[in-house]
């Protein structure tokens, strides 16, 4: 049976997701895809975004936020970490096995001279410590698997971008299993560039398959793509909006003592707010009135408070600080 093997080299991770869905979706033949994308985050596709990611730190350093298609835990990429995808039509239960697919992953790594195991989860260690992590999505007959290799991550920004505060929120998205993770390159008997690791797993996962054929998209595919990318991919109601409905709950120091505020939040968007201390009647009333319908998002909310600013300085609260506690 033929395999499509690809090999790409787009740096957006917007793009990259899009791609995958539309080798899914739109060929027949078994594919594997070797690809990296720039600092970014992804979410499963049943979780929390904004509950899986550190909101503050993630917009000062610029890193994008994604949703796959996929579910499971939130994984961090970077140009260190490689990601693979497969996609082969099935046609029993049996064959949505996780140790299948990640069978010539493992292989490839063992022939580096490393010792490769595996938690319950089907994540695969080093040394204990988590290198990949995976996922997968069934479309009709056609299982998407895919995972990480953390080969020369930029592990402290890994730790820092996804360290988060998760008392804040109540809901029943998936929640993310934290790891202790570590780097392939730090395993390694002899130094390798991460262009060398990529091409060594390209060429040798690659041609462990018979029907191996190697594959480039074509101009009609990158065009579908792009629209994928752009109408999807990277929308706000994508990213943030297909979360499901949860509670945020802070509190803020003001002046007058501890404001406690609570967001009810639908489809990224926020439905109702609760305001419990040292402000007026009247300023909560507005307040509950400004923020309904608005979007649970720093762009969305920062110019809404701007409006209410002299009402807010006069009793004690800098708009400022009110955004910094509902994010």
């Amino acid at each position: 049976m033929t395999v499509l093997c690809y090999h790409l080299n787009n740096p957006d991770p917007y793009f990259n997701l899009a791609t995958e869905e539309y080798l899914l979706k739109n060929y027949e033949e078994d594919i594997f895809m070797l690809w990296s994308s720039e600092s970014s985050i992804v979410v499963g596709k049943h979780q929390n975004a904004l509950a899986e990611i550190n909101h503050r730190y993630v917009k000062k350093n610029k890193i994008k936020v994604a949703r796959r298609l996929s579910g499971g835990g939130t994984v961090f990429h970077d140009p260190g970490n490689l990601n693979f995808t497969f996609m082969k039509k099935v046609e029993k239960i049996e064959e949505v096995n996780y140790k299948l697919f990640l069978a010539p992953v493992k292989a490839a790594l063992e022939k580096l001279g490393l010792e490769i195991g595996s938690s319950k989860r089907d994540d695969l260690l080093i040394d204990g410590k988590k290198i990949s992590g995976n996922a997968q999505h069934v479309f009709r007959k056609r299982v998407l698997h895919h995972g990480t290799l953390l080969f020369d991550s930029h592990l402290a920004k890994l730790k820092s971008a996804l360290k988060v505060d998760l008392s804040r929120f109540e809901d029943k998205a998936v929640q993310s299993n934290r790891s202790v993770v570590t780097n392939i390159a730090d395993y390694l008997k002899k130094p390798m560039t991460v262009e060398a690791f990529r091409n060594f797993m390209f060429e040798t996962i690659s041609t462990s398959f018979e029907g191996c054929q190697f594959a480039e998209l074509t101009e009609e595919d990158k065009a579908a793509i792009q629209i994928l990318r752009d109408e999807k991919y990277c929308q706000w109601e994508w990213i943030y909006g297909y979360s499901p409905k949860y509670i945020y709950r802070n509190t803020i120091n003001i002046d007058g003592g501890e404001l406690k505020v609570t967001l009810r939040i639908v489809k990224g968007k926020i439905d109702q707010s609760e305001w419990e201390g040292p402000l007026s009647d009247e300023l909560k009333f507005k307040l509950t009135e400004l923020l309904r319908g608005k979007n649970h998002a720093h762009e969305t909310l920062k110019p809404a408070l701007k409006m209410l600013q002299p009402n807010l300085e006069q009793e004690g609260l800098k708009p400022k600080e009110l955004l910094r506690g509902l994010l």
